[in-house]
């Protein structure tokens, strides 16, 4: 049994502190260690947990702080090593065998990113690999995946997840090379914001495609998909802050015909969802992107959308966010009818969403230690729409983090 944690807003107020002063560590290190209480410590390592900075912190924090908070770093980022190692060991046999076989697709997100050198190794968590394919190939990808030693794990609206047949017991915290590596089968690169889903896959797919791993048709495409995901993310309340700092690094290596193709040829229409991710990339790790790029992109974007992201923290869109809103995302509603259709997916779920929900309880047992899955739809409503209710994953993470201070087992 769990010890009780402190009331609602005590942990809430922690987070937010803990948040965003680590966060803006990551690019802008300070002196002077953070005068925290031993709950506050604790905190941070949920902290560093949630949005995958460990290991950057490690390497870049200028104090130290109590010592089981530098065992945890230093664990997290030798472990972050090992599995840093064994994704390039997967990387490469994937390629290896696509090539082989004859099949084409692109290497997503973190893989691509590899090739920009924009982490030291080790830095960024990847806790899967993500492949795009065109759907007329997905068996074929399915059977060289299998034949990589990986089978089948679920599957949901968007892509196919594979797990490796022999695997360890998970580990119940943080980054560990016992965790297993997944590789998610892509057929379309889309998000829904907030009931709308804009769907990229055409900017990502090679118009002249090898067999093989194929990178993306430029900078500018990577960064669209980077922002994409981070926009989608930060709709639902769930970012990393890892994906901020991506999104900042890579936008600077972009040059003024790069921002130009960000644009596209129908700025309002394609890319009025683009301010929200560059504009906290910039704030929070300064210098990453132009100014008149931002005001160009500020200028398409909607105003109440542009109003919310000139106040927003990143503990509100990440998942520090300690409640759980009756309505996430719903700034991004472009008309009356996407706020009526938010609201309608919240109170009336769709079987996809509920199906989606299933799988996340089945592959994290752990979830069900907190009463909220177990209840009906009805009563979750009425606990996010009148009490402070605490969202299952934050709060898990944050129980971990109090139970173990330091991570045992180092490879």
């Amino acid at each position: 049994m769990s010890p009780p944690l402190p009331p609602f807003r005590v942990v809430a107020d922690a987070l937010r502190r803990t948040t965003e002063r680590l966060v803006r560590e990551v690019a802008e290190p300070r002196e002077q260690a953070p005068a925290w209480n031993p709950f506050e410590w604790g905190i941070a390592r949920a902290v560093c947990a949630l949005h995958g900075i460990s290991a950057v912190l490690a390497n870049r924090l200028r104090w130290q702080g109590p010592e089981d908070w530098l065992a945890f770093l230093h664990e997290q980022r030798a472990q972050g090593l090992a599995c840093h190692e064994r994704a390039s060991r997967v990387l490469a046999a994937l390629d290896a065998r696509a090539s082989r076989d004859g099949l084409s697709y692109v290497a997503l997100k973190g893989s691509a990113l590899r090739e920009y050198a924009l982490h030291r190794a080790g830095e960024r968590p990847m806790s899967d690999i993500d492949m795009l394919v065109r759907p007329g190939d997905a068996a074929h990808a399915a059977r060289v995946i299998m034949d990589l030693g990986y089978e089948r794990s679920f599957s949901c609206a968007r892509h196919e997840v594979f797990v490796p047949v022999v695997r360890e017991q998970p580990h119940a915290f943080a980054e560990h090379r016992r965790n297993p590596l997944r590789i998610e089968l892509h057929f379309c690169v889309s998000e829904t914001l907030p009931v709308r889903a804009i769907d990229i896959t055409d900017r990502i797919l090679p118009a002249h495609a090898r067999v093989g791993a194929n990178p993306y048709p430029s900078a500018a495409a990577l960064l669209r998909h980077l922002l994409l995901h981070t926009a989608g993310n930060m709709r639902a309340h769930a970012m990393r802050f890892m994906q901020l700092y991506d999104c900042a690094l890579l936008a600077r290596r972009l040059t003024s015909t790069d921002w130009e193709e960000l644009k596209g040829n129908d700025p309002l229409e394609q890319s009025w969802w683009v301010y929200p991710p560059l504009r906290l990339a910039e704030r929070y790790v300064p210098g990453s992107v132009p100014a008149e790029v931002l005001q160009a992109f500020a200028a398409i974007c909607p105003r109440w959308l542009r109003r919310r992201f000139d106040r927003r923290e990143v503990y509100d869109v990440s998942w520090s966010n300690f409640r759980i809103a009756a309505l996430p995302g719903v700034e991004w509603s472009r008309t009356p009818a996407d706020v009526l259709g938010l609201l309608k997916s919240r109170l009336l779920p769709r079987r996809a969403a509920l199906d989606e929900l299933n799988v996340a309880i089945n592959t994290q047992p752990a979830l069900l230690d907190t009463r909220w899955y177990g209840v009906s739809h009805a009563e979750r409503i009425l606990r996010w729409t009148f009490s402070r209710t605490p969202r299952v994953q934050t709060l898990c993470c944050v129980r971990a983090a109090l139970e173990h201070p330091a991570i045992p087992g180092s490879p």
